[in-house]
């Protein structure tokens, strides 16, 4: 038992932790200033928990979301989903993010000002070279690789964490600012979107069911109750690693006026962090430890992107998806990490209310046989609010705005909940009534 969940523990673990979500919680714990915990509070809840609700929900399907979602709601809103998810992790913001990131937390801080944009193009043209070569023919090094470095990065970041507390613990933060002086949690809340990890394990969450059935459980009661309780663990552990990061971030004393302009504040906290910790030399090995961290992601997301394009639409090779999307994530990197991030923010604030909705609908029906109709009204609600968020904020549309923030906990981020909530109730009662099949397990 033991065995199997620290096996399971891995698992989880090697599909959450990535370089590439490192920046977030500095650049939180700057900006909250005073607000920190609410702010910090949020990020976890959405970047942590939801993510680890949503991948633990999906290994009880063997057949993965793809099934529930068409059984739930539709099998062409099911692709639709699928297709939008895929290319949110995979070319348009994961893959290109993963490349930018490596490059401002490692490379940039080692070169002059003013050379941003060339040694950018130069960085990526090899790294995504590399990273194509790799999605052409995939191997088992890739994966060895990430096996072993990634713990000891982890374990490098907890030191980090660990010192930079004790010897930066007792300086003042900085005031808020931005959203995060009007609505600490619900700033949070959305800026753990930014770690796709939610969107990833509806992703992977089939990926993770055949791996875990190789463990070997006896029986059902306990595959779930190890699933759970290996999953309830890693949770905490994120929660502790980005609280951590976030705190140090909190208190570093950064001055943002001395960035380079364009600079990515989580970016800067890690990298000046990590030299005025463990000296100047430092920077080579972060640089070299996130590089590669990042490398092993983008190449395998390449590789599970064009897969499942080439497996929904096989009238185009797996070869074509995979150079399209290397293309497509080599000019997109460089926008920059700032730039992709900005642009992502609108996305992900429509797939995750959806995601987020999706998976509560699976929970609850589980337990309770639950109205087809009102399971698709629920889902028609919550996408046309969150267009009509989004749409409204980035046209001043003032009238739909005003009716948006009208709605329960829009104040948080979350004008969605409660029409969602609701929706469920009327699946309760109205007529259609279905019930997720039994999970069966296979010894």
């Amino acid at each position: 038992m033991i065995k199997k969940g620290s096996l399971t523990g891995l698992l989880l673990f090697g599909m959450f932790f990535g370089a590439g979500n490192l920046i977030f919680p500095p650049q939180l714990g700057l900006e909250s200033g005073q607000n920190f915990w609410p702010a910090i509070g949020g990020f976890v809840l959405s970047g942590v928990g939801i993510a680890i609700l949503t991948l633990i929900i999906g290994t009880l399907n063997p057949k993965g979301y793809i099934d529930e979602i068409s059984k739930k709601i539709a099998p062409w809103f099911a692709v639709v989903y699928l297709v939008a998810l895929y290319l949110a992790i995979g070319p348009f913001f994961a893959i290109p993010r993963t490349a930018t990131t490596a490059f401002s937390v490692g490379i940039e801080p080692m070169l002059p000002a003013g050379s941003h944009a060339i040694w950018l193009f130069g960085f990526t043209l090899v790294y995504f070279a590399f990273a194509y070569l790799i999605a052409l023919n995939p191997s088992k090094i890739l994966d060895s690789i990430g096996r072993y470095l990634t713990p000891i990065f982890a374990l490098l970041i907890v030191v980090l964490v660990v010192l930079g507390a004790a010897k930066y613990g007792s300086t003042a933060p900085q005031g808020a600012t931005g959203e995060y002086a009007a609505s600490a949690f619900g700033a949070g809340f959305l800026q753990g979107y930014n770690t796709l990890d939610a969107l990833a394990s509806v992703a992977f969450s089939v990926v993770a069911v055949t791996t875990l059935n190789q463990l070997g459980f006896k029986n059902k009661k306990e595959y779930i109750s190890t699933i759970w309780i290996v999953g309830i663990l890693v949770a905490l552990g994120f929660s502790v690693l980005y609280i951590g990061l976030a705190f140090l971030g909190n208190h570093f004393p950064l001055n943002l006026a001395n960035l380079p302009k364009g600079a990515n504040v989580g970016a800067s906290v890690l990298s000046s962090a990590t030299q005025a910790i463990f000296g100047p030399m430092a920077q080579i090995f972060l640089a070299i430890m996130v590089t590669v961290t990042c490398f092993t992601t983008t190449a395998g997301l390449i590789v599970s992107t064009g897969e499942f394009f080439h497996n929904t639409f096989p009238k185009v090779s797996y070869k074509v998806y995979a150079t399209i999307f290397t293309l497509v994530g080599f000019a997109i990197a460089n926008l920059g990490l700032n730039a992709i991030i900005q642009y992502s923010v609108p996305a992900l604030e429509i797939l995750y209310p959806i995601t987020i909705t999706i998976v509560m609908i699976v929970m609850v029906n589980r337990f309770l046989p639950l109205s087809k109709p009102g399971m698709q009204l629920t889902i028609a609600v919550v996408t046309l609010i969150a267009f009509a968020s989004i749409l409204g904020r980035q046209f001043k549309l003032t009238a739909i705005l005003n009716l948006v923030n009208a709605l329960p906990f829009a104040q948080a981020s979350l004008p969605w909940l409660l029409p969602a909530l609701v929706g469920i109730l009327l699946s309760l009662l109205l007529p259609n009534k279905q019930k997720s099949e039994a999970f069966e397990f296979e010894a």
